[in-house]
């Protein structure tokens, strides 16, 4: 037996019942409910949230479009919550983010450094779109930001330096347990990028770290290990 064919949903829209609807889901919350959703998300933040930052704030019980078509707009919704929207900053406010955060670390700052400071300091993508990229932005701060070949002869003498301390050619891994106590090291993905090489980059690196290594008359054993 043939099962009756179900109906369409109508599809033309009755505006005058779009607008009722619209208000009784409206209804739900409150202008207050949202504004308080919207200091409580501001409190555990610590500042003032981004559309983005409270879609992805687990507490918050309303959407941001919610918001938004309670109030016309987030920045007035924010300024009836009274959380003033953050200000643009400068390129000059941006670089001094920098030079202060370098001070602090002792160090040129990294992409990862700002990315642990996310709630106190601009982003590696705000940089990046303002200046072109975050070394741009380091360079006009004043840092010393190596480029190419000048990076390579850079992690070669590190690595020469941590040759000498495990008394063998530094291993990937061996690079990676350096770099969580100096973070100034490039990735050893990044060196292994820095090698133009099809494959084995890894190796071509060691050989290089080795030729250093035999500037200063220290040998090397054709298992890596050193000769002292």
């Amino acid at each position: 037996m043939a099962r009756p064919r179900r109906r369409r949903a109508q599809l033309r829209i009755d505006e005058a019942e779009l607008a009722a609807f619209r208000a009784g889901l409206r209804r739900r919350f409150s202008d207050d409910d949202i504004l308080d959703e919207l200091r409580a998300a501001a409190k555990r933040l610590g500042r003032s949230p981004t559309m983005r930052e409270f879609a992805a704030d687990p507490e918050a019980g309303v959407h941001p479009q919610t918001v938004i078509e309670h109030f016309g707009t987030w920045n007035a919704a924010k300024r009836a919550a009274g959380l003033y929207p953050r200000r643009f900053l400068t390129r000059e406010e941006l670089l001094e983010q920098l030079r202060s955060l370098g001070e602090e670390l002792g160090r040129v700052p990294t992409a990862r450094d700002l990315g642990a400071r996310r709630r106190s300091l601009p982003s590696a993508s705000l940089y990046a779109h303002t200046f072109g990229s975050l070394a741009n932005a380091l360079r006009e701060a004043g840092f010393e930001v190596l480029q190419g070949e000048e990076r390579l002869e850079r992690a070669v003498e590190q690595g020469a330096t941590l040759a000498l301390e495990l008394g063998r050619l530094p291993r990937m891994a061996d690079w990676a347990d350096a770099r969580r106590t100096d973070p100034s090291l490039l990735s050893e993905w990044q060196v292994y990028r820095l090698l133009d090489v099809q494959r084995g980059a890894w190796t071509a690196f060691q050989f290089l770290v080795r030729a250093r290594l035999r500037e200063d008359d220290v040998s090397v054993r054709p298992d890596g290990a050193l000769e002292r």
